[in-house]
């Protein structure tokens, strides 16, 4: 291969390439690099030049730090519940409207709705239900279950944002599945049936080993949109009462731009990115090991 060609291939591919791995380099490496600097610094987030230098006193911080630490808590629980939730939730979903139901696209567009609303907006949505709403059903049905202060104690709060967060996902990994299950070949579901096994034990072991791939992405996207949670906590709770509900994406938004700490917001916002990377690739790497291929 002549250089002139050579060189012309690397010109196409750098004409293609090279605005989005510009971009990507301005938009998210840049800012990732400048935030680990600024994670060994005592900054308020406003002039450059008071940024000053303190090593590793932010993480020393951070370890006695007892409301970072609860919130890292209240993430874990909220991360385990929610990813369980919504992942059953939505292959139950896929189940049914799998099936030869006259009404299946319509479902499927409903359930999917809750994805397309945003957080912000979603969240204010249900605020006016748990507050407005279940406390008319409440006083008119006499049901304690709409009586109780949904928003109101910490109890109660985890709850709400579980039940918000499962309702707005479930729709979206629901689509993934059912794309999973339509291309589960026909000819293996019929000969499990020949062999004599029924419709749930089809489900166990043909389905299910042959959906691993779309359980490992609905697995990775669930649990890492639970652990960034922000939009909800900050219209449904706003980490309250107290700081009983906030999330770990919340008390760093806190601590960064609403104490002016921005140095140990951001050390803070490193160790959450190292901490969730972690979780992410653990669970990636688990479940690819149970895929099968039809």
């Amino acid at each position: 291969m002549s250089w002139r060609k050579r060189a012309s291939e690397w010109a196409q591919q750098w004409i293609f390439v090279g605005p989005g791995l510009a971009a990507f380099g301005l938009i998210v490496l840049v800012p990732f690099l400048l935030g680990f600097y600024y994670s060994f610094t005592e900054w308020n987030g406003l002039d450059m030049d008071k940024a000053v230098w303190i090593g590793f006193d932010n993480v020393e911080r951070i370890m006695n730090d007892e409301k970072f630490w609860k919130s890292f808590w209240f993430t874990i629980r909220f991360t385990a519940v929610t990813v369980a939730a919504a992942n059953a939730l939505a292959f139950g979903l896929a189940l049914l409207l799998t099936r030869p139901l006259k009404t299946r696209n319509a479902l499927r567009t409903i359930f999917f709705l809750p994805n397309v609303i945003g957080g912000i907006l979603l969240g204010f949505i249900w605020q006016f239900i748990f507050t407005k709403g279940f406390k008319t059903i409440g006083e008119r049905t006499g049901w304690p279950l709409f009586e109780l202060p949904w928003l109101g104690t910490p109890g109660t709060g985890f709850w709400g944002l579980v039940i918000v967060f499962v309702w707005q996902t479930a729709g979206y990994m629901m689509i993934i599945y059912i794309a999973a299950m339509v291309g589960v070949p026909k000819d293996l579901q019929e000969a499990a049936k020949i062999d004599g096994a029924g419709y749930w034990q089809t489900v166990r072991r043909v389905t299910l080993p042959l959906v691993m791939p779309a359980i490992t992405v609905c697995l990775f996207l669930t649990t890492s949109n639970a652990f960034k949670m922000f939009d909800l906590n900050l219209s449904l709770t706003k980490g309250g009462p107290g700081t009983s509900t906030q999330s770990l994406a919340y008390n760093i938004y806190a601590e960064a731009l609403v104490n002016n700490r921005y140095g140990l917001g951001t050390a803070k916002a490193m160790l959450f990115f190292l901490f969730v990377s972690v979780i992410a690739v653990t669970q990636v790497w688990l479940t690819k090991r149970k895929e099968v291929e039809a």
